[in-house]
């Protein structure tokens, strides 16, 4: 081989040298770019619009050539975990049957005495039961207190149930429901402002308790509607709605004929 041919390739080698020289020092750039990008859009809520590292900076404007390159922050790795939060409840406002109240409703105490048929016994501690009930105009709570007793003869402990509810395991007394339905039917009351009224009583039920307790009252009542429809089919008249309507004499003539 010859010297010339020889000193092109070491000009040829010299020149591929360079050139991937600069090529990779533009990839390290690009790619420091990229990573710094990336941080800002998918980093952590405290890495994003951070201000431009001075590092960084000469790299985005290409004014530095041999910058080294900062390696990307490891990722954090959190833990999630999810625990079911307990109901809290005012031991001093909340019953046992789900019932809140303040301490500006006021509470009847009710104490039912022991069973004759209990015989001998020691009252050993109480069982309580808390009803809403309806006043005129107000609204109570009905404290039931039974006595817990201990029988002398046997030593079996033994209690009984509140007076029956209107469903099994209600909160609501008669009262409340019968008062429901007759606000809403009767005086036209919605349900919102007899909620309204109620919290300003110092109750609190929501709205859709007070929806279900009209619409378990209404299948209460279904024997006695099925028993007036019945009556009001039977009858020759039918009455219809009352609200007055605008109609020619025509039409009443019609009507009445």
């Amino acid at each position: 081989m010859s010297e010339t041919a020889t000193a092109k390739d070491d000009t040829r080698l010299s020149e591929l040298e360079a050139r991937n020289e600069r090529l990779s020092r533009q990839v390290g750039e690009l790619s420091r770019q990229l990573e710094w990008f990336k941080r800002q859009l998918f980093g952590r809520k405290s890495e994003k619009r951070l201000d431009i590292d001075t590092a960084i900076q000469p790299l985005l404007s290409g004014l530095a050539d041999d910058a080294e390159a900062t390696p990307p922050p490891e990722p954090s790795t959190e833990t999630v975990s999810y625990a079911p939060r307990k109901k809290q409840r005012d031991a001093a406002c909340v019953s046992d049957e789900g019932l809140r109240f303040d301490e500006t409703v006021p509470v009847v105490t009710i104490r039912l005495p022991v069973p004759a048929a209990v015989g001998a016994h020691e009252v050993i501690g109480e069982d309580v039961t808390h009803r809403l009930a309806q006043r005129p105009g107000s609204y109570v709570v009905l404290k039931y207190v039974r006595p817990v007793v201990k029988r002398e003869d046997d030593g079996v402990v033994c209690s009984w149930p509140a007076p029956a509810s209107v469903w099994p395991g209600s909160m609501a007394d008669v009262s409340v429901v019968a008062g429901l339905l007759v606000d809403k039917f009767a005086h036209h009351l919605p349900l919102y402002r007899q909620h309204q009224r109620m919290s300003l009583c110092g109750i609190q039920v929501s709205r859709a308790v007070l929806t279900q307790w009209v619409h378990k009252a209404a299948r209460l009542l279904a024997p006695i509607h099925t028993a007036q429809l019945r009556h009001i089919l039977c009858s020759k008249t039918l009455a219809m709605d009352e609200t007055p309507i605008k109609a020619g004499r025509g039409a009443i003539a019609t009507r009445h004929g």
